[in-house]
């Protein structure tokens, strides 16, 4: 009898299949099913090792340590409810859904209320670098969160255990977020706690669904009912749970890239057409609105004409920026009056004085001018070391309140009517486009006074 022969073809598909087969080295589904439901549970070790991690995940962002943040992540037991609820909606068991999405609200509240007690009683409380980046999601986040949720689910459903779950825990960073959310309601920053949420709801989600898929593509069996009403009902329950919980994902998802498409291009934009050889950007921010964004930039050095912004604009579509999109430019900050040099000229012309006067033989005439140069000497330094550095400062306040639109640092010559007594004030003044409370504006006044070394600081809101 003839052997059959193998086609090309069908051999690479033969190939291909064993290649990618996932369900050639599977753990029994029941008993992947029972290790996901022992990690559902948030009482007892669970939940002290959860408080524990997430005081350590505190300290590390607090200080900005990533080592300290991946050893927090690799403790933290949160992933075990968010993949339960995946498994619930892939095997039709409303149930487990219910009790894995209790026991990750009971897991979420006790790690934001932990981080927010440690970020109250801490003596550091600035914004570190490993804190920030917790408050901005971006489309990455969505797709490692989708990707690192496969990873975890497949990785569970095998028969041989390896360190896939540890580093999807690392990789998706579920924690960092939730300590962010703590530090954000310790400090009243609302901003920072809805981005933080924002991020730890959609890596929840997504590995959740990535959970879901892999499930019904390895055929779990799925929870069977006596009564065909009463599975109908779980059945559209869980439907509309996911759907509930996808379609919001979708749109958020869609925001974030169109969000971070835009402020690349913006970048681009900004960093090409505002390349001039006695001007140059010191600051620039980029605000996303589906119906009117708007770019800010602040120049420094030669004024821009009219001619010249218009030509500007008419380049905003050319990197794919929607038409409507505001330029809104601040310029007009020149190179100030050197009044060290002017005081340096005087000395000049002093020294040239003295010489003529040597020549008179006036000894009198040379003391005085002498300590007039001393004192003109004094005043040279004393400007040299008042040189403040805006845009460094601008762009420090600009991470801790985002509604600042405008900054500037100036010496300004008070007298006093009263004493008759003149001194020298350092005026700050800003612009907010949604004012901060009495507070900021105090704490904004202090801040100032440490960084520039000085007590003699005027707050003046534009």
């Amino acid at each position: 009898m003839a052997k059959r022969r193998i086609k090309p073809i069908e051999g690479l598909r033969v190939f291909m299949h064993d290649l990618f087969d996932l369900h050639e080295d599977k753990e029994r589904e029941s008993k992947t099913i029972e290790d996901i439901c022992k990690g559902v549970e948030f009482k007892g070790t669970n939940l002290w090792i959860l408080i524990f991690a997430i005081i350590i995940a505190s300290i590390g962002l607090n200080v900005n340590s990533t080592a300290i943040i991946i050893g927090a992540m690799l403790i933290s037991p949160l992933m075990g409810p968010i993949m339960g609820i995946g498994l619930g909606a892939g095997i039709n068991d409303f149930d487990l859904i219910k009790k894995a999405f209790k026991n990750l609200s009971v897991a979420v509240g006790i790690s934001v209320m932990t981080s927010a007690f440690y970020f109250w009683v801490t003596p550091l409380h600035e914004a570190q670098s490993e804190l920030l980046a917790r408050t901005y999601p971006t489309i990455w986040d969505v797709m490692i969160a989708f990707f690192g949720g496969l990873a975890g689910i497949i990785a569970g459903s095998r028969r041989e255990r390896s360190n896939a779950i540890p580093g999807v825990a690392i990789a998706t960073a579920l924690m960092p977020p939730l300590c962010t959310a703590g530090y954000a309601l310790a400090n009243l920053n609302w901003y920072f706690f809805v981005g933080a949420f924002y991020l730890f709801f959609i890596n929840s989600v997504f590995i959740s669904v990535a959970t879901f898929l892999i499930v019904r593509f390895l055929k779990y069996p799925k929870r069977k009912f006596e009564d065909p009403n009463s599975e109908t009902n779980v059945k559209r329950s869980i439907a509309v749970f996911v759907i509930i919980t996808i379609i919001p994902s979708v749109y958020l998802a869609y925001h974030l890239v169109q969000r971070t498409l835009f402020e690349q291009n913006a970048k681009y934009f900004v960093s090409t057409e505002f390349d001039f050889a006695e001007t140059e950007v010191i600051n620039s921010s980029f605000y996303y609105d589906a119906d009117s964004s708007s770019i800010e930039v602040t120049l420094y050095g030669k004024t821009l004409d009219s001619v010249q912004i218009v030509d500007i604009k008419r380049q905003i579509p050319i990197f794919k920026l929607n038409p409507k999109t505001h330029l809104i430019l601040h310029q007009g900050y020149e190179h100030e009056v050197d009044l060290g040099q002017e005081f340096e000229e005087m000395s000049t012309k002093l020294k040239i004085d003295i010489i003529e006067d040597l020549y008179k033989k006036n000894e009198a005439l040379i003391e005085s001018k002498d300590e007039q140069i001393a004192v003109l000497e004094r005043e040279i330094l004393r400007q040299q070391g008042r040189y403040y550095p805006v845009s460094d400062l601008s762009a420090e306040l600009k991470i801790h309140y985002s509604t600042m639109t405008s900054f500037a640092l100036s010496d300004v010559i008070r007298k006093n009517m009263q004493e008759e007594v003149m001194d020298t004030v350092c005026y700050a003044l800003i612009k907010f486009s949604k004012t901060p409370r009495k507070s900021e504006l105090m704490k904004i006044e202090l801040w100032l006074e440490q960084r520039l070394k000085t007590e003699e600081i005027e707050l003046v809101l534009l």
